[in-house]
């Protein structure tokens, strides 16, 4: 029983696509029969490919007619399918139910696309609900007690333990951890929390158990702000799908009007005899159809995806890579995307008495022993040292940790705790540690214990992308006029890698609001703006932006699903080659459109004119649709 009820899942979630496969399968076994001469198998098959493949449309075309007052290219696409096969029955020409039956399989692969598209978005949604857990473990009368999230009230008080995830936003009461807010902040460094500070529902609790109390009801959350966020962002239409949109009707109003029209006035007006003014009028339907429109721009699209997969772009949709040749401005966040995301020591100075190797053994020595962030970007930077075991060690949250290494006291941490154990700190080596400190690195001294005294320091920071400077320097040769930062991060960091990549607008010490405000800001001026970024923090602003784009090794569930575009690589100088891809695209499809209408207006011209029979404007209207389709699969190239 499992097979037929996954088939059953599979067909509800992907009926559009299930539709226009089962289209395509009778259309070919249809034609097939056809072939063989067994007239009454086709003319079984066929109708039911008309049925399965066009009842979508011929509802949405239906509802729009009768609801909205309005002609869409749905009800044309029926209108002038009924329309090819009515005549060929009539004629006993069946080769027209054919061309009827391949209109309607091209609107029912549109269909499917589109429903593609909605089911992203809902899997988005549901994988930013995901970030928070069901339940939270509330103290009632001295005992702790799980309940739903849903049930939580202003002023409960509630456990979280080490390594969980933290239920709802709220302020410490008692306790004191490390927070990984990477996620919702951007933040690349774990924040230190104690006793009155506010946490974010989503955030990952450290070592500490934290006991917190509920300031705000559980919907009005950081997380569930983010979530409602996205909705919005992602259901609100852009501009250039309104114009298609318009378009779409206007160009189905005219061709049925003027099908009506052609249908009835001949004969007052020429004196046209009845069944040449209908054969005229049904040819127009047909050679009128919008197909060589569509051919001239989804196989063009489809193929710059094609393109764009080869190598390591993923477009999510078509309209997309048509957007990211439009783009005028750039967002980039720093964690993740500009930089690693991963700790890194970035340089160590030792006072004379000693070499760098000494002070990174020394604090690799004692910091073997943490699993705070900091201490294994230590460990990994000394990882081809020989370490000696330590003992007695205990670390200090928010300050340091100490141990005993070969009989020595080693003590690694900030400058205030290490002055804790030394007489003071080398007056040099603190000017140094304050400029390191000013360009966004975080500065841990090491010393040791009695007579020994300070032995140097470490400066770590987040690695900055090797590609990420070359990218900017593109991005601008291509013609990109606004290139801009956003961050969590504080504004010394932000400065720091900005300056490394040659960026000068940053924006630092953002919420996940607060950079969508700025994308916003930034579509008011360009229009078109494309925003880069990994982490959940990020997928307001990624929803928002004309195109998102979301790394795709670092990057979280949430950027992935939101983006419009994946670099599954994390190359940075692949948005250059989207650019690229989307700007060719946008002169292809030009292109294709100029010879799509000119064909129909040739055709519609010959069919008024008689010149034209039924069969020679089927072909010339199928050329036309292969013309543009070979010219759009040069993006293959």
């Amino acid at each position: 029983m499992l097979y037929p009820q996954r088939f059953s899942q599979f067909t509800r979630e992907h009926t559009d696509t299930v539709a226009a496969l089962l289209c395509g399968l009778l259309l070919f076994l249809g034609w097939f029969a056809l072939h063989l001469g067994w007239l009454g198998l086709a003319l079984l098959l066929l109708p039911a490919a008309y049925v399965i493949g066009g009842y979508e449309s011929a509802r949405e075309g239906l509802t729009t007619l009768f609801k909205e007052k309005e002609l869409d290219v749905d009800l044309l696409m029926i209108v002038a399918a009924i329309g090819a096969a009515s005549l060929g029955l009539w004629r006993r020409e069946y080769h027209l139910i054919i061309d009827g039956a391949i209109l309607i399989l091209i609107f029912a692969i549109s269909g499917a696309l589109e429903g593609y598209a909605m089911a992203r978005t809902e899997r988005s949604i549901r994988s930013l609900m995901s970030l928070t857990p069901d339940t939270a473990r509330v103290l009632l009368q001295g005992r702790e007690e799980e309940i739903p999230i849903s049930q939580l009230k202003v002023g409960d008080e509630i456990v979280v333990k080490p390594g969980e995830l933290i239920p709802t936003d709220g302020i410490i009461l008692s306790g004191y951890s490390t927070l990984n807010q990477a996620a919702i902040t951007g933040e690349s460094l774990p924040i230190e929390k104690t006793v009155g500070e506010e946490v974010f529902a989503g955030t990952l609790n450290g070592y500490g158990a934290l006991q917190i109390k509920v300031h705000k009801p559980a919907q009005s959350s950081l997380i569930q702000r983010v979530i409602r966020l996205v909705e919005q962002a992602q259901t609100e239409a852009p501009p250039s799908q309104e114009f298609i949109d318009r378009f779409e009707k206007g160009y189905a109003k005219v061709i049925v009007v003027a099908g009506i029209l052609l249908a009835t006035l001949p004969p007052f007006l020429w004196g046209w005899d009845w069944e040449t003014t209908i054969y005229r009028a049904l040819t127009f339907l047909v050679v009128a159809s919008p197909c060589a429109l569509m051919a001239a721009i989804m196989p063009t699209l489809l193929s710059g995806i094609a393109n764009g997969a080869r190598q390591g772009i993923l477009f999510k949709n078509g309209a997309q890579l048509e957007k990211i040749g439009k783009v005028r401005a750039i967002a980039f966040d720093k964690t993740g995307t500009l930089t690693t995301g991963q700790l890194q020591v970035f340089q160590v100075i030792s006072v004379s008495e000693y070499t760098q190797l000494d002070v990174l053994k020394a604090a690799a020595s004692v910091e073997s022993y943490s699993e705070h962030p900091i201490g294994k970007a230590i460990v990994e930077a000394a990882g081809d040292l020989d370490l000696v075991g330590a003992i007695q060690v205990q670390a200090i949250p928010g300050q340091g940790i100490v141990g005993i290494a070969q009989e020595q006291q080693v003590i690694v941490g900030n400058a205030v705790f290490v002055q804790q154990y030394v007489t003071n700190l080398p007056e040099k080596l603190r000017e140094m540690a304050q400029s390191l400190e000013q360009e966004g690195k975080t500065v841990v001294w090491v010393a040791q214990g009695n007579i020994a005294g300070v032995m140097g320091v470490i400066a770590i920071a987040d690695e900055v992308r090797s590609q990420a400077a070359a990218t900017v320097i593109r991005l601008r040769k291509l013609g990109i006029e606004q290139i801009v930062m956003l961050t969590g991060d504080n504004e010394e960091t932000a400065q720091s890698v900005a300056k490394a990549v040659g960026i000068d607008g940053v924006y630092a010490q953002l919420l996940p609001e607060d950079k969508l405000d700025v994308i916003r800001l930034l579509q008011q001026k360009y229009q078109t703006v494309a925003m880069v970024g990994d982490g959940i923090n990020d997928a307001p602003a990624l929803a928002q932006a004309s195109v998102g784009i979301a790394m795709g090794i670092s990057g979280s569930d949430v950027a992935l699903e939101t983006a419009d575009i994946v670099l599954m690589a994390d190359k940075l100088e692949k948005i250059a080659v989207a650019i690229h891809l989307g700007r060719r695209s946008q002169s292809i499809v030009k292109q294709n459109i100029v010879v799509a209408l000119s064909f129909i207006m040739l055709l519609l011209v010959a069919n008024f004119l008689g010149s034209i029979n039924l069969p020679i404007g089927v072909i010339g209207h199928e050329g036309s649709t292969v013309l543009v389709t070979l010219s759009g699969l040069r993006l293959l190239k």
